[in-house]
């Protein structure tokens, strides 16, 4: 992640757990081998193993008691696009905390992986047919979100926030589940404090910092933040932005503060690779011990939390000379691009462009896919102007880009 700073804190051991274990790696174990298991067969957008999953999510959170807040019980139904021909029957799974207070906090994960290589995503050269089990990605994520919801279901305790615990479909399709829950909210969003999201955070390794991203998206994380983690002997680093290619996004979209906790990209990310014994369950329940403190702490603190807006990410492992400071909607299947936001005083915002707005063409590159979009940044230099046809509306547009 770009410009991170890094927050190490080396107490006694690095190794060593902070003050009390309150999530079972056990727990944690039990719910990714089920999750992540090859009876699931990667748990594909709209397969019926994927329902399979959405079924345990939904049991699960009906046995600690939460209230259902989906459309039918627990699930809220969605279409998601395959691609221009092929919709997809999806569904987020949605809990809810009732402690009767003024605000709530979000916590998510998306359960969706890659199914058997048939949909889309995958780096390995021979996907099709191949199990893609999604230990880390993210199966642990929604490992995290359940225990958390037991963690607060079961601890004796009315804290002052409610709580709502869901599970996204189509993150893999491009955030759609969660696009569509932010679109389409079950709660009030203006009550919602902040919105926690795990992705990817089962290969902890204790010499290296976690990364805690949107970081800038309120100033209360860099009061809160840093004394649970050093409490609980944990190196972090930051990633500033509200934006990126998880679930966060679309809450972040909405004026939300985001936190986004992730332990790296490895090797079997998207790969049938990406299994269940390469999963640290102790190094897990370390990170969720320490959200649990961080979102102890954030309880305490009266009054509704601070949002800024924060600079746009470039995309993982992106490497382009230029941007153009846009978040795009990654579900929107074309022609052009769609703009869902314009950071400010980035060329897109310099240019004229607006959310909302379509990209058909930029420079002397049709756009119709984001790989279109990054394909054609990566021809140009800082310094260069080229033009952008936009379509705004009805109104076609030709605006003058300089990067």
């Amino acid at each position: 992640m770009k410009q991170s700073i890094v927050f190490l804190f080396v107490l006694i051991s690095i190794y060593s757990f902070g003050q009390s274990s309150t999530i079972s790696p056990k727990n944690i174990e039990k719910h990714i081998s089920y999750l992540a298991s090859d009876e699931l067969k990667g748990r594909g957008t709209g397969t019926k193993d994927e329902q399979k999953a959405a079924q345990y999510i939904a049991t699960f959170f009906n046995d600690l008691g939460l209230q259902p807040k989906g459309i039918n019980g627990f699930e809220q139904p969605f279409k998601a696009n395959l691609d221009t021909v092929h919709v997809l029957d999806a569904r987020n799974v949605v809990g809810y905390l009732d402690n009767g207070a003024e605000r709530t906090i979000v916590i998510g994960a998306h359960y969706d992986h890659l199914g058997e290589g048939y949909q889309r995503g995958s780096l390995d050269q021979d996907a099709k047919g191949k199990i893609h089990n999604g230990a880390d990605d993210n199966a642990s994520g929604v490992a995290g979100v359940l225990e958390l919801a037991r963690y607060y279901a079961k601890n004796g305790v009315k804290e002052n926030h409610n709580f709502l615990f869901i599970c996204f479909s189509a993150e893999e399709l491009g955030l759609l589940g969660s696009k569509f829950y932010a679109n389409n909210p079950t709660i009030d969003l203006t009550k919602v404090n902040c919105m926690l999201n795990f992705d990817m955070i089962g290969r902890f390794d204790p010499t290296k910092p976690i990364t805690v991203g949107g970081w800038g998206t309120s100033p209360t994380w860099g009061q809160v933040i840093p004394p649970v983690m050093q409490r609980e002997k944990m190196a972090f680093k930051i990633d500033s932005s509200g934006a990126g290619a998880s679930d966060h996004t679309s809450f972040y979209t909405k004026k939300i503060p985001v936190l986004f906790f992730f332990t790296g990209v490895h090797s079997d990310y998207h790969r049938p690779s990406d299994d269940i014994a390469l999963i640290n369950f102790a190094g897990e329940s370390q990170i969720l011990n320490a959200v649990t403190g961080i979102l102890n702490e954030l309880d305490k603190l009266p009054g509704r939390l601070e949002y800024r807006e924060t600079a746009m990410p470039m995309a993982r492992n992106a490497s382009f000379k230029v941007t153009m400071g846009l978040l795009l909607d990654y579900s929107f299947n074309g022609p052009g691009i769609k703009v869902d936001g314009v950071s400010k005083n980035r060329p897109g915002e310099t240019a004229g462009i607006k959310g909302g707005d379509l990209i058909l063409r930029l420079g002397n590159y049709t756009l119709n896919t984001i790989y279109d979009y990054m394909g054609a940044l990566g021809k140009y230099e800082k310094g260069q102007t080229v033009e952008a046809e936009v379509q705004r509306g009805a109104e076609k547009l030709m605006l003058k880009v300089t990067f």
